[in-house]
């Protein structure tokens, strides 16, 4: 078994500026539709939950990087909670080696971070 991790961190002002200036590309370009609708959801604190699902899908690259080797699309990574509230990760790629794949996400007023911790078979 080898385990790799990814974390990152994100200032949520930088991600609310993208929305606002691009809008919807931004967004088309980078969430999948389920993670804009529940964004879209929170209201008041959509751009923390923008943000720290931006931070997911760079923690998920991170920890994937030696993996994969291929140019991934970032609505390759997409990050929805379950019933509980517990963010998962759905991969639209299949890595025959990952055995599983956990992410956790934190934001408050000005941060968002996400920690990915990946295990896989050795190879």
């Amino acid at each position: 078994m080898k385990i790799q991790n990814g974390i990152d961190i994100v200032e949520i002002s930088r991600i609310k500026h993208n929305i606002e200036t691009s809008g919807d590309k931004f967004l088309q370009r980078i969430f999948t539709n389920k993670e804009i609708e529940y964004c879209e959801s929170k209201k008041m604190q959509k751009y923390q939950s923008y943000a720290v699902r931006f931070a997911g899908k760079e923690a998920i690259y991170k920890a994937l990087s030696n993996y994969i080797n291929f140019e991934y699309s970032w609505k390759d990574f997409e990050i929805l909670n379950d019933k509980n509230g517990k963010p998962n990760v759905n991969l639209n790629f299949k890595i025959k080696e990952l055995e599983n794949i956990e992410v956790s996400l934190s934001h408050c007023k000005e941060y968002a971070i996400a920690s990915t911790v990946a295990v896989f078979k050795e190879k």
